[in-house]
């Protein structure tokens, strides 16, 4: 992992000591690359050709065959963090790998954070918030928000990942209905979780909120487009903290200017807006520069999941977060 992950995620005095009671393990030892100098005495050469299991993070160079000469008793691979997609290359499969992610842990903020959009949304919290400070004074609430609120209201889940199953579970607490549409859940499954599996354009009709929580591929590349933001009803909300490039910039851009649609989005496309887009400024959306997932003090969930996971290895367990080959295709 690169030093400003270390110093993020690695900085919780417990999990440190867990870490060192787990494994034989040199923390003042950072790899941020696999081609230092080889041969008897020389770091990192000496230390990767002992190495069983790599402990990784952001910024993780990648696994490939040439790294993995480096290494022949690695074993396995324990990710502090999410997607292994970056690093994980095929070359760590053919060697048949073990490889464990803390995605799960990851997804508990977002999930939270999708929650909060959710509520917020249907109570038009952020249209109240601007229409106060203009007006400070009075507002004839059930005059201006006859409709508002979350009592069999209609959420849209798209994507029953990590992330959305998660949402899903902090749901089941509220008076909603929710649909969820993914071609790769179980119908059955979902619908024990209290959802409606449905298609995603019925989903886009029938919703209130519409919340993103599928991988970007290349077949989920503006997965919203023009004509599926249309399907979606007036006054409408979009939540986006997948991906960017699961919605049409542009056409999105084109709804939220009308005033037709509302949006939180975590995530943009491209990742940082140019300076002179309107979405900045509109009252009808909230932007966020990607916190949705672990920060802070959420690290540490990241960390103590992959030390838990690494101690799994070391007594002989399976990972309890093992990673799929064959899943990642249509996945994180």
């Amino acid at each position: 992992m690169n030093p400003g992950t270390r110093s993020a995620v690695l900085s919780d005095s417990r999990t440190l000591s867990e870490l060192r009671r787990v494994a034989d393990i040199d923390l003042d030892l950072l790899l941020v690359d696999f081609t230092g100098p080889t041969g008897p005495g020389a770091l990192p050469g000496e230390r990767l050709a002992a190495t069983e299991v790599l402990f990784t993070g952001w910024g993780c160079p990648p696994l490939d065959a040439a790294a993995l000469a480096r290494m022949p008793r690695l074993r396995a691979v324990v990710h502090a963090a999410g997607s292994v997609k970056h690093h994980v290359t095929e070359a760590c499969w053919e060697r048949g790998l073990l490889v464990s992610s803390a995605a799960a842990a990851n997804a508990v903020p977002v999930a939270e954070y999708t929650l909060a959009a959710i509520l917020f949304a249907n109570k038009r919290v952020l249209e109240s918030a601007h229409l106060y400070r203009a007006t400070r004074g009075p507002i004839d609430l059930l005059d201006r928000y006859p409709t508002v609120g979350n009592y069999r209201r209609t959420v849209g889940l798209v994507g029953a990942s990590l992330i959305g199953r998660r949402v899903l579970e902090l749901l089941r607490a509220f008076d909603l209905r929710v649909l969820v549409h993914d071609p790769y859940a179980d119908p059955t499954e979902l619908e024990a979780m209290g959802a409606e599996p449905v298609t995603l354009d019925e989903l886009l009709r029938r919703s209130d909120v519409v919340s993103l929580h599928a991988p970007a591929l290349p077949q989920t590349r503006h997965l919203l487009d023009a004509p599926r933001l249309a399907l979606m009803r007036d006054g409408a909300t979009l939540i986006n903290t997948a991906r960017g490039a699961l919605v049409d910039t542009a056409a999105l851009t084109e709804e939220l200017v009308s005033g037709r649609l509302h949006a939180v989005l975590d995530h943009t496309e491209p990742e940082v807006l140019p300076t002179a887009s309107p979405l900045f400024n509109l009252p009808n959306v909230l932007l966020t520069p990607h916190v949705a997932g672990s920060l802070g003090g959420e690290l540490d969930r990241l960390a103590a999941t992959a030390v838990e996971e690494l101690e799994r290895y070391a007594l002989g367990l399976g990972f309890r977060y093992g990673v799929d080959p064959g899943r990642l295709a249509y996945s994180a």
